[in-house]
Parts: structure tokens; C-alpha cells; sequence
């Protein structure tokens, strides 16, 4: 099985209650071989929310605690944030899940870049920390960005 954030199946839910449908892996999920995830409701945040970015660091730190998951307001939603990660690892083992797409940037499935906690759209190479953790558990990452027909088809191949 291949995990895939949720959102980009085109359920709704991002922090502001929208999603970031994928039309290409919305197509490919009645083929059954996709996992949807979300690690933010996983981890019991709510509906349409504060956006929160990765202060101090990337994902990689906040599993280190050199780093905290924070709104604009400061909510501190760390512990949220690594509950879910760890209900999605869960949820990989279960299902043999060896490869992740996952929604670049994000602060919990970023897997090539995040936002850098400022709040001001700039983004830093690292993964958010749901990505992060998963990458420690040997679980392949990819982000809806790298997806064409052609490697999607390939990781169903590799899948079955």
C-alpha cells in the first residue's frame, strides 16, 4: 500500500477546512492502493484552524524537541503534531506501507521543503514532521509535485 495525504485525495482537511485535491492521484485511488493519511486530524487538531509553521527547525528537529509546531499566535501544537505523526507510522506498519506521497511544505508531510516559521512564505529544504518520521522508519518519500503518470504507474508496480 502506498500512504497518501489525505488532502491531496480531495478530502477537506487542511487547517483552513480546504484540501489540495490531486486530480492525477484522485484518478489512481480507485485502483486500491492508496492509504489516505492526514496526520493533523490524526493527531486531534481541529477544522478549520490557525495555519502553524516549524519554528527553529524542520521536522527532523522536532522529533529532537530542538523545535515546536506554533500558529502565528503562538498556540503550541507540538504535541499534536507528533501524536499524529506517530498514529501514521502506525497506520504504514499495518498496511506495509513502503512509500509516502505526501503535500510539499506542509509542516507535517513536507518532504523536500517546509515553511521556516516566520510566517512569510519562506520555505527551507527538510521535512515536515509526519515526513520525517516516516523517512526514519525507511518509508520512501515523494510530494504531489514529483508525480507524473509515469512514476505514479511505477509505484503501483513496485506496490503490488
Amino acid at each position: 500500500m502506498i500512504l497518501v495525504s489525505a488532502c491531496l485525495l480531495g478530502q477537506k482537511v487542511k487547517y483552513d477546512g480546504g484540501d489540495n485535491l490531486q486530480e492525477l492521484l484522485k484518478a489512481a485511488e480507485k485502483e486500491g492502493h492508496f492509504v489516505p493519511v492526514c496526520p493533523e486530524t490524526a493527531g486531534g487538531l481541529p477544522r478549520p484552524r490557525e495555519p502553524v509553521e516549524i519554528q527553529n527547525g524542520t521536522g527532523e528537529d522536532v522529533l529532537e524537541s530542538r523545535a515546536a509546531v506554533r500558529s502565528p499566535s503562538g498556540k503550541d501544537c507540538t504535541k499534536e503534531f507528533l501524536m499524529g505523526a506517530q498514529s501514521v507510522l502506525e497506520t504504514a506498519k499495518r498496511h506495509h506501507a513502503r512509500v509516502a506521497i505526501l503535500k510539499e511544505s506542509s509542516p507535517s508531510c513536507g518532504s523536500h521543503t517546509v515553511y521556516d516559521g516566520t510566517f512569510t512564505h519562506t520555505k527551507i529544504e527538510g521535512q515536515g514532521v509526519c515526513a520525517a518520521l516516516l523517512k526514519r522508519n525507511g518509508i520512501r518519500l515523494y510530494s504531489e509535485k514529483e508525480m507524473t503518470a509515469e512514476l505514479l504507474e511505477k509505484l503501483i508496480e513496485e506496490d503490488v
